[in-house]
Parts: C-alpha cells; structure tokens; sequence
C-alpha cells in the first residue's frame, strides 16, 4: 500500500469510529424522519400518494438524508449517523452526518486542494473538510410539497493560495415516475418507486476568473447507502480499446481492491458493498456512461444513480483530481466513484456512489449546473431484473453471482 492510501486509511478508520450506525431497531422513514426532526428542522417531501418521500435538513447543507418508497413505515433508504446527529457538533477533519445525496466540491488533495492550506502536508493532521461542505447550515429559499430550494455563499483558498468566491445553489426535488421512465428509456413496471434529485449550481461570484493554472473547482454529489453483505454495486462502462478509452476502472485509491470485492464484465463493473473493508474505485470520463446503480437482495432495492455527463465527454475531458500528493495531472480524476466503507465497534456503516461534474473553468458571474438523480425501485424480482437488464447491463442473476 502506497503512502496516500496509507494516509487515506487512517483517516476513514477516524471516520468509522464517530459513523457508526445502531442496526438494534428496523429503520423505517417515520422513525427516521421523526429523529431527525427532534435535532433539526426537517423537510419531508411527498408525492400526491404519500408513498414516495424524502428528507431533507438545511442544517447538513440541503442533504436528503434519507428516502422511502413506502410512505411512512416504509423502509428508510439512507444511513444516518445517529451518534452524531444526536451530539448536534460537528467534529474535526469531517462531520459524517450522512445522507443520501449530500453537495460536495473538489479537489480534496494535490496542488489546487480545498481540503488542505497552503504549506499542509497531505497528511491526516492537515487535512480538513471545508465548512460550506461540511458543518455550514444553508437558507431555504423557496419550498413546496415536492422541492425545496436552498443557497449558500462562501469563499474558499485553495492549497496553491487561490481565493475562489462561491455562491451555491442548490434544488432538490422528487421525480415522477413517467420522468424517470423517459430517462431511463425502461418501463418501470409495477414496482414501487422513490426518485429525487438535485439540481446543483454554483457560480463565481468573485472579481477573478477561475483559470486552470491556478485551480479549479467540480461539483461532487456523494450519496450513502445502507450497506449488507450481499449488496453490490453496478456501473456500466463504455466499451472499446483502452488506448482509446483509457482502463476500465481505477481500484488503488487505498491499495489495489482484492479479487473478492471487484470483478469486471464485458459490459459492467461489479464491486462489493457490505461495509466490511475500506476500499474505492473510480471510473474516468472515457469510460463513464450516465448512470450506476446497485442491487441490495437483502432490502430488495435496486438504486439508479443517472447524473449530467456532457455531450462528447471523451478520455481527455478535464475532471478534478483528488489524490493526496502534487499531481502530475490535476485534472485527470474521475467522474464516478463508488466508496466501501469498514466497520467500527458498533457494525456496519455505508457504501457510496458518488458522481462529478468537469472542473469549471468560471469567469465573474458564470454558473454552471450538476444534476444527480437517485431512483430506487422494489418489488417483484423479474421487474427489477428486466430494469436492471435494461439501465445496468447486468440482471440480478449476475450481479450475485458477479463477486465469489
């Protein structure tokens, strides 16, 4: 293991330790929405039915904290961290409130990081999440029974001394069934049905232009899942040369992902998300298709992640890179990514899918968008495996049988 994975190790073992989440009681949406409400305002989207609803907490920068398709007593999709809601502080390094679909910015290392100052060792001691991402409550702007509005205006340095002024604007709404249908291009079926997404913008509302010389910033929407030993996640990828396309996935961020955890298809990459080993992998923009997806057999959900990918995306497209040390290329980085946490003391904690916008290269007053939509669908299996089949490559069969 190299020294950055080492470093990055260190730090989510930290992490595991103020995130983990209490499996004693079954995690329903009312129960979930009703704890949440009792340390912050609260705001529960719902669809005309009731079954479809969402819940969303200014305080934790718009995340949706967690969503159901079963109306109140239907299962709760997010993890939380209970520990730390219930604490109302935010600790050092990161506050792990958790979140379904949380904004985040990058770079987080290298030489245009936001996550380090200038002069810091990219170490754990250094390290720092930045607070509009992390403990800075946002301003509801506007809000009805299916979306909410929220912004927030900050500066932030990065590690090369470049101050970047933001405003961030942030919409999160829940999606019809017919929308998700025509996105996917698949007949949902009868299948129950919860889909929200965010509409993410941020604009430089500086007096300098954001040029590439002196470092740039990506919009990077992070969702976190409830995790089981046979959940796996799923992301099609573009097929073709790797002199072309570049290699299919990157899987050394904290040391190469063991055999066991990741297998790759003609058509998809499979990787294990059980929480039970700390382990990334990323997928670059001449491979990336727009959606991912995993299927959890153990809660019978299949979870859609679709998101903006620009038109003519190619392997040379400028997305931010993250790695901890002065990189050779700081716009090399991924556009999806996928994060296996570990498990502390107290059990299991989540997985991730994670997807990002290109480095943005904004003059005064430009903007520009992200939009990150999570669907997930339960029901009767030849359903979800007909979708799966269509969205992910891969039907339920093989994905449980994609990992030994």
């Amino acid at each position: 293991m190299n020294r950055i994975a080492l470093l990055a190790t260190s730090i989510f073992g930290a992490l595991t330790m103020t995130g983990c989440q209490s499996l004693s009681q079954p995690q329903t949406f009312d129960r979930d929405a009703a704890f949440l409400s009792r340390h912050a305002e609260t705001i529960v989207l719902r669809s005309e039915d009731g079954l479809s609803r969402i819940a969303v907490v200014p305080r934790y920068q718009g995340r949706v904290m967690t969503s159901t398709a079963g109306g109140e007593t239907g299962d709760s999709y997010g993890y939380l961290n209970y520990d730390l809601i219930r604490s109302g502080e935010p600790v050092p390094k990161i506050s792990v409130w958790g979140g379904e679909d949380r904004f985040w910015m990058g770079p987080e290392g290298g030489q245009f990081a936001i996550f380090f100052e200038k002069g810091d060792e990219f170490t754990l001691d250094d390290w720092q999440t930045p607070a509009p991402i992390d403990s800075a409550a946002y301003d509801v702007v506007s809000q009805t029974d299916r979306s909410v509005t929220l912004t927030h205006t900050c500066s932030l340095t990065n590690y090369s001394g470049t101050q970047l002024d933001v405003r961030v604007d942030r919409v999160v709404r829940l999606v019809d069934r017919d929308a998700v249908a025509r996105d996917l291009g698949v007949d949902l079926g009868p299948s129950a049905m919860v889909a929200f997404e965010s509409d993410n913008t941020i604009t430089n509302v500086g007096a300098q232009p954001w040029r590439r010389e002196t470092g740039l910033l990506s919009i990077w929407i992070l969702g976190m899942f409830r995790p089981s030993d046979d959940c796996t996640v799923v992301i099609p990828f573009r097929q073709g040369s790797e002199e072309v396309l570049g290699p299919i996935v990157k899987d050394d961020y904290f040391g190469k992902v063991p055999a066991d955890r990741l297998q790759v298809s003609e058509r998809a990459i499979f990787f294990k998300a059980d929480s039970r080993m700390r382990t990334k992998i990323g997928v670059g923009p001449g491979r990336s298709l727009p959606v991912c997806g995993s299927w959890n057999p153990s809660m019978n959900v299949l979870t859609i992640v679709s998101y903006t990918l620009p038109a003519g995306t190619t392997r040379t497209s400028e997305y931010i890179n993250s790695m901890w040390e002065m990189q050779r290329d700081p716009y090399a980085g991924d556009v999806i990514n996928s994060y296996n946490d570990a498990p502390g003391k107290h059990g299991p904690t989540f997985y991730e899918l994670e997807t990002s916008s290109p480095a943005l290269a904004l003059a005064p007053g430009q903007s520009a968008s992200h939009l990150h939509r999570t669907i997930h669908l339960t029901g009767d299996r030849a359903d979800l495996d007909r979708v799966a089949r269509q969205v992910l490559g891969a039907g339920l069969d093989e994905i449980e049988r994609a990992i030994p």
